[in-house]
C-alpha cells in the first residue's frame, strides 16, 4: 500500500470511528457564560473533518460585517501568525510555524493528523522570523516591507517594555534591545528564560505580554498533550500562564489548567484575559473555547475537568482534590472554534456597536461538522465583563466549495483605529476600518 493509500484509509478510519463528532446543537448553545454542556460522545479516534488550504484569487478575500471596509494591509507573506503594534505604528509579524517535534502524535493517528495538518495550511517549514510592516501614507497598506527579526525559533508572541523588545519562541523568552523607527534588528538577543519544549512540544506557540509598568511578564505555555495522554511528567509547568520576572528570568505559575491559552490582553477592568483553547475528542458540541479573565492563583480543571468541576474520566490519573478546585471560565466561544487571537477595542475607530469588547480570532475547526469558527467575532462587553452573544466581524474565509481560503489568527487595534487580522493561510494582513 502506497502512502496515499494509508493516508486515505486512514482518514476514512478515523473519519468513522468518530462519527459522534457531529454537531447536533446550535452554534449559540455553544456562546457566552453558561454554555449548553452535552454528554460527552466518546471515540476510539480523532474525527476528521477538514477545510482543506487553498490560496485566495489574487483579488480574494473575506467579508467585513456591515458599516466597515475591508483591506489587504499585506498579501504574500509567510505563514503570518502573530502581530504586535509598535508606539510610532509600525506592525511586527511573527512568520511562524510548528517547530520539529518528532514525538509529537506517533503511530498511524500521528501520521494522519499530521497529514490533515498540512492540507489544512499547518505544513510549511516555519520561516523563524518577524517582518516590519510601515504603512507611510495612512492608506491602510504597508509600503514598506522590512525583515525585522531572524534566527529565531518558532516565535510567537511579542511585548515592548522602554526600549527593550521581548520575544516568545517556542522554546524561551528573548530581549531585545530597540529604537523607534528602526526597521531591522541586528543583535542576537539575550534570553530572558527557558520555556517547556521538547521532542513533544504537543502546543508549540508560546505568547508574551508585559504588566503595565513593565516589572513582570506574563508567557502562555500550552499542554503537551489534548488531555493527558502523554502521561503528566511531560506537562509540568505547561497548560499554564507563567509570571515572569524579566530582570531575572525568575517565575512562577500565575494561573493553571489551561489546556492551550494562545491570546492574551488587558481587559478595561485591568485584568489579564486569555483565550483558550478546550480538548477534542468528546463530541462535536464539546468542548467549548473560551475567553476569560485569568485569576492570580487559580485552576482551571486540565486536564482532569472542564468548565469547572464536569469530570473527564479519559485522564488515567484522576485527582478529585484538582476538580475540587476547578473553576469555570468567564465565556465560551464555541467547540473546536480554535480561538486562538484576543485584543479588546480601546482605541479603536469602527464605530460604536465595536467601542467596548473583545476581538476574538477564531482560526477554525478540523474534527467538527459542521464547521465552526472561521472568523474574527466580536464580544460585547459592559462593566467590564461579557455582555451578549458574539458579533460576526470577518467572515467567508470558507468557500462553498470547502476549501478554507484564509484562517484567521491574531488581532490587533493599530496606531489608527483600525483592526488588523493576520491570515496565515492567506498569508496576508486584513485591515477592518470604519
Amino acid at each position: 500500500m502506497n502512502l496515499k493509500s494509508v493516508f486515505l484509509s486512514g482518514i476514512a478510519a478515523l473519519a468513522l470511528a468518530g462519527c459522534g463528532d457531529n454537531a447536533h446543537l446550535s452554534r449559540e448553545a455553544g456562546y457566552g457564560p453558561h454554555p449548553t454542556l452535552p454528554a460527552p460522545q466518546k471515540t476510539l479516534l480523532s474525527y476528521i473533518h477538514i477545510a482543506p488550504a487553498k490560496p485566495w484569487e489574487e483579488s480574494g478575500g473575506p467579508t467585513a460585517a456591515p458599516g466597515l471596509t475591508l483591506t489587504a494591509f499585506a498579501r504574500g507573506l509567510d505563514h503570518p501568525r502573530w502581530l504586535y503594534v509598535l508606539p510610532n505604528g509600525d506592525v511586527l509579524v511573527a512568520e511562524t510555524n510548528a517547530p520539529p517535534k518528532p514525538d509529537d502524535s506517533k503511530g498511524i493517528e500521528g501520521f494522519v493528523k499530521k497529514q490533515v495538518m498540512k492540507l489544512a495550511g499547518a505544513g510549511p517549514k516555519s520561516p523563524n522570523r518577524i517582518l516590519l510592516l510601515r504603512d507611510t501614507n495612512g492608506d491602510g497598506r504597508a509600503d514598506i516591507r522590512t525583515i525585522f527579526l531572524t534566527n529565531l525559533s518558532s516565535p510567537f508572541g511579542m511585548a515592548l517594555v522602554g526600549d527593550t523588545l521581548y520575544v516568545a519562541d517556542t522554546d524561551a523568552v528573548l530581549r531585545f534591545p530597540y529604537k523607534t523607527g528602526e526597521t531591522q534588528i541586528s543583535d542576537n538577543g539575550q534570553k530572558v528564560v527557558d520555556l517547556p519544549a521538547g521532542t513533544i512540544n504537543h502546543h508549540w506557540t508560546k505568547n508574551v505580554v508585559a504588566s503595565a509598568d513593565g516589572s513582570k511578564l506574563y508567557v502562555s505555555v500550552g499542554s503537551n498533550s489534548n488531555v493527558g495522554e502523554n502521561g503528566l511528567a511531560v506537562e509540568q509547568n505547561r497548560a499554564a500562564i507563567w509570571e515572569v520576572d524579566p530582570a531575572t528570568g525568575s517565575h512562577r505559575i500565575f494561573a493553571s489548567g489551561l489546556r492551550n491559552p494562545n491570546g492574551m490582553a488587558w481587559g478595561p477592568d485591568g485584568a489579564l484575559w486569555a483565550a483558550v483553547n478546550e480538548r477534542d475528542d468528546l463530541g462535536g458540541d464539546l468542548v467549548p473555547d473560551y475567553i476569560t479573565s485569568v485569576k492570580d492563583g487559580a485552576f482551571y480543571g486540565w486536564p482532569f475537568s472542564y468548565y469547572g468541576q464536569h469530570v473527564d474520566d479519559r485522564v488515567k490519573e484522576q485527582k478529585p482534590d484538582m476538580v475540587a478546585k476547578a473553576i469555570p471560565p468567564d465565556y465560551a466561544m464555541g467547540s473546536h472554534t480554535a480561538s486562538l487571537g484576543l485584543t479588546f477595542a480601546e482605541g479603536a475607530q469602527l464605530g460604536p456597536q465595536y467601542a467596548s469588547g473583545a476581538f476574538v480570532g477564531q482560526h477554525g475547526s478540523w474534527n467538527r461538522k459542521p464547521f465552526n469558527g472561521y472568523r474574527v467575532a466580536f464580544v460585547p462587553f459592559k462593566g467590564g465583563k461579557p455582555a451578549g452573544l458574539p458579533r460576526d466581524v470577518l467572515t467567508g474565509f470558507v468557500g462553498e466549495d470547502g476549501n478554507a481560503y484564509g484562517r484567521p489568527v491574531g488581532v490587533i487595534i493599530d496606531k489608527t483605529g483600525g483592526l488588523l487580522v493576520a491570515d496565515d493561510v492567506g498569508n496576508a494582513i486584513w485591515r477592518l476600518s470604519k
